[in-house]
C-alpha cells in the first residue's frame, strides 16, 4: 500500500515528536506481600530468601507459642515464628495456602509463618508513605509504611524489627491487628 506524500510528512513529524519524550524510570522495590486474616503485610523482597510450603514443623516443648517449632531447610535447622500467636490472631488449623517464609535480618534467621502469600512483585518506591499514627501499638515498632495495591492497604514490615521485637519480649499480650 503507498502512502502520500503528506500521510509520510505527518508519521516523520509524530516520530520526530516522540525523541522528545524523555522516559523516566521511577526507582522500585521488590516485596513478598502476605494475609493474616484478612490483613495485608509486606516484607522487601531482600530480606525473604525462600517461600517454603509443606515443611514439617517440629514442636519443642517449653517454647512460647509464638515458635511453633524448627523445620529441616537443606540440613540446616530454622526456627518458625507463628505470627497468629504472637500478634493474638485466634489459633485456627493451617489453611492450605499457609506459607513459611524464610526470612533473613541482619543477625538472625528465621522462619515466619503466613497464613497465604498473595504476591512477590515490584512497586515504585515513592508510593510507600508513612506508617499512620492510628496504626495498632504492637505494629508500630514494626511499620515501615503503608501502599495501596488495588483497594487493599498494604503495611510494610521490617523483619530485623521483628526478630528484635520477638527476641526482647517472648511472649507480648497483644490484641488483633
Amino acid at each position: 500500500m503507498e502512502t502520500t506524500p503528506r500521510l509520510n510528512e505527518m508519521l516523520a513529524a509524530h516520530h520526530q515528536g516522540r525523541a522528545d519524550v524523555v522516559n523516566v524510570d521511577l526507582p522500585t522495590v521488590k516485596l513478598v506481600i502476605f494475609l493474616l486474616e484478612d490483613d495485608w503485610f509486606a516484607f522487601y523482597g531482600e530480606q525473604i530468601k525462600e517461600i517454603l510450603a509443606h515443611s514439617t514443623v517440629f514442636f519443642l516443648p517449653g517454647c512460647p507459642p509464638s515458635l511453633e517449632g524448627v523445620i529441616n531447610v537443606r540440613g540446616d535447622i530454622e526456627s518458625v515464628l507463628n505470627l497468629r500467636s504472637l500478634w493474638g490472631y485466634p489459633p485456627t488449623p493451617q489453611p492450605k495456602a499457609s506459607r513459611i517464609l524464610l526470612a533473613q535480618g541482619e543477625q538472625i534467621r528465621s522462619g515466619i509463618r503466613v497464613d497465604r502469600v498473595e504476591e512477590v512483585t515490584d512497586i515504585i518506591e515513592n508510593s510507600i508513605q508513612a506508617p499512620p499514627h492510628a496504626a495498632p501499638e504492637h505494629l508500630r515498632p514494626l511499620l515501615l509504611g503503608q501502599f495501596s495495591m488495588g483497594s487493599q492497604v498494604v503495611s510494610l514490615l521490617d523483619v530485623d524489627r521483628l526478630f528484635a521485637q520477638n527476641l526482647a519480649t517472648p511472649e507480648p499480650a497483644h490484641g488483633r491487628v
